[in-house]
């Protein structure tokens, strides 16, 4: 039976606020599933670095659920380029505590390249099985990155590489990452499993529109919806030339609500560019940017919207894409990595091959004018996020541990 795990997640909290800089599905993964094991009385210490010295080096969030901040470098916010060098100095930390604080754990489970690399010298020390979850690759983005982006580092893709070898068990979160771990890492099969991300559906469920557009201060008009973090990989440059180009042949056309913020070494002048596009085009007066919300609040903005645009140009999931049908919001979505897998085309949303913004105004158009249409991708909205779950992806995971360790 396992009894305690213990996460890595070196680069970014579980604490911290998602949507913007490096917090996003990962750090909402990590928390819920974090939360769900403890509630089964499986002890889960999150070791992550830390970014604020006024915070404790343990917090609680609830019993047998701590996040441990351990100091590797300065303790503040640092680019994503200074990590990697930061690595053995995160590790021997994580060792000294548990070592001071007599620790004992199942198995490590680590959230992305920069803390596999963290537990597979973890796993060498300790002598524990290792799983690793990357939750993006960076050959994948590569695959489908815009121009001005630069690739990801030979040193990300050469120790995903050597994470993959070193793992008990790689966790991909759909079939369609688990196939791309196998064509770009040549990954064997043995050494993979799948199991996805959930949704609190306690928070994440249907509600009244008009309430919910109340309560955030919206009006009546039409919302297209882009929820996450502003960076090109997400695409908001292409969910503002969709909704430029609905403005121009619709005499309503949609209010387009951007939330978050920005992320990684572009967010920032991608959210000077959407700013710039939606001015050149004419709809600066339909394109509304807002802070990240807590992610409980995002249930409301669901519930508000009339569909939830995700035009990424690389998804290994889309959680955001399963709160927002849980809440019966339809989705529109780029036909990219986990998103055929998490958004049901023509049941709960409709799909997009490719990154034209054409294509993506075609598919809102459908949505927005055929109110039978949008009705019904609601009700199935509904009912094909039933089946994501933390309750559901922490007894996967239960069974992947328990087939590691032996127990």
């Amino acid at each position: 039976m396992i009894r305690s795990v213990a996460y890595l997640s070196m680069h970014t909290s579980p604490l911290l606020q998602p949507g913007r800089g490096s917090s996003g599905g990962m750090n909402v993964y990590i928390n819920e599933l974090a939360q769900t094991m403890a509630r089964r009385g499986i002890e889960v210490v999150v070791f992550t670095r830390r970014v604020d010295p006024s915070r404790p080096t343990v917090v609680t969030p609830r019993p047998g659920y701590r996040v441990v901040h351990i100091t590797a470098g300065a303790p503040r916010g640092l680019p994503m380029t200074a990590m990697p060098d930061l690595v053995p100095e995160f590790t021997e930390g994580v060792l000294d505590w548990m070592a001071r604080n007599e620790a004992r754990f199942d198995l490590v489970h680590s959230h992305y390249w920069l803390s596999g690399w963290s537990g597979v010298l973890v796993k060498e020390a300790l002598e524990i099985p290792l799983a690793n979850s990357f939750h993006t690759l960076g050959r994948i983005k590569d695959l489908t990155r815009r121009l001005d982006e630069a690739p990801a580092s030979q040193m990300r893709t050469l120790t995903e590489e050597e994470v993959i070898g070193q793992s008990d068990c790689v966790i991909a979160s759909t079939p369609s990452e688990f196939d791309e771990l196998m064509e770009q890492y040549g990954a064997t099969p043995e050494r993979l499993c799948t199991s996805p991300p959930g949704v609190d559906h306690r928070v994440f469920r249907p509600g009244d529109r008009d309430e919910a557009r109340q309560w955030l201060g919206l009006g009546t008009e039409p919302i297209v919806l882009f929820a996450g973090r502003i960076q090109p990989l997400k695409g908001p440059d292409i969910a503002v030339e969709a909704v430029a180009q609905l403005a121009a042949i619709d005499t309503a056309p949609p209010h387009l609500l951007i939330v978050g913020g920005p992320s990684g070494p572009h967010g920032d002048a991608e959210v000077l560019r959407v700013r710039q596009t939606a001015s050149e085009l004419g709809i600066a007066d339909r394109v509304h940017c807002l802070a990240p919300q807590p992610h409980a609040q995002l249930a409301a903005f669901y519930q508000a919207a009339d569909v939830l645009m995700m035009p990424s140009r690389a998804e290994s999931f889309g959680l955001v894409a399963a709160e927002a049908q849980a809440c019966g919001l339809p989705v529109v979505a780029g036909a990219v990595g986990g998103l055929p897998y998490v958004v049901s085309d023509g049941v709960s949303g409709l799909l997009v091959d490719g990154q034209d913004p054409t294509d993506y105004a075609g598919a809102l158009s459908k949505i927005l004018g055929d109110r039978a249409l949008a009705d019904d991708l609601s009700a199935g909205a509904i009912a094909f996020a039933a089946q994501f779950s933390w309750p559901s992806t922490a007894d996967r995971l239960l069974e992947l541990y328990a087939g590691i360790t032996g127990q």
